[in-house]
């Protein structure tokens, strides 16, 4: 049997680099899915290729009265809601803190952070209605150290490590387990290409030429780690934060002629 046969899994963002890989890789593995998103032409372009099993929602996680109604949709279109993948993530063009517009700070926040929140506090009864289930965050490493010219990412990114570990807390009893993912930097148009009003993608800032494992990530790296988190497998596993980055963190490894 398919390993999440009979889950249904809300993924947001779920037509992004990343996303699209996840949405993939649950349908797969028998899961039904409900893609969220605000590009219809592309969540239901996705859908429509995944075949029943697979539904688009349009979902802005900045507003709560479109997470109601996409928490009603999935619960419509399949039953119970067993998982819920905070994937959706905006960044900002780089620029010093002085030079950042407030706008600019407001709309990070209420993707990355406000849609996180709004994300557990709607799918929370919903999960707790199927008898538990899990929420996974998708961070950054961007939530672990400071990065200069990213303030409004950055500060969304640390966060969610707090809102995921006080979700944890809350939720642990009624058998849902939350947990965070802090990718680094991974092959998507997020990172190679530039934020709207930029003309430099974060990529720019990163050679993968020192990290212990030299190459960018792929979304399928991120993927794998997700399916273990809301797998059987992850069950004694809830507030703890996973950082896949290639050794990013770690700083510069020693050259392979070194060694």
């Amino acid at each position: 049997m398919p390993r999440f046969a009979n889950q249904t899994v809300l993924v947001t963002g779920g037509a992004g680099g990343q996303g699209t890989s996840h949405v993939r890789a649950l349908h797969a593995e028998g899961a039904n899915v409900v893609i969220g998103g605000i590009d219809a032409e592309r969540g239901a372009g996705l859908a429509a290729e995944l075949g029943s099993a697979a539904r688009f929602v349009r979902l802005d996680v900045s507003e709560d009265e479109s997470w109601v109604a996409a928490i009603e949709e999935t619960e419509k279109a399949f039953g119970a809601l067993t998982v819920l993948v905070n994937n959706a993530g905006v960044q900002n063009p780089p620029a010093l803190i002085e030079s950042t517009h407030r706008a600019t700070w407001s709309r990070i926040l209420d993707v990355n952070l406000t849609g996180t929140f709004l994300g557990i506090k709607t799918a929370a009864p919903a999960l707790r209605r199927a008898g538990g289930g899990a929420i996974v965050n998708i961070a950054s490493t961007m939530g672990i150290g400071g990065t200069a010219y990213y303030a409004p990412y950055v500060a969304s990114k640390w966060a969610v490590r707090g809102l995921t570990q006080t979700a944890a807390l809350e939720l642990g009893r009624d058998n849902i387990r939350v947990n965070a993912i802090h990718p680094g930097v991974v092959a998507t148009p997020f990172i190679t290409e530039p934020a709207a009003g930029s003309d430099t993608p974060i990529a720019d800032f990163y050679s993968p030429e020192p990290f212990a494992i030299p190459r960018l990530g792929q979304p399928a790296d991120i993927t794998a780690l997700l399916l273990f988190l809301i797998s059987p497998h992850a069950a004694f596993i809830t507030g703890a934060e996973y950082v896949i980055d290639g050794g990013l963190l770690l700083g510069p490894a020693l050259p392979k002629e070194a060694a």
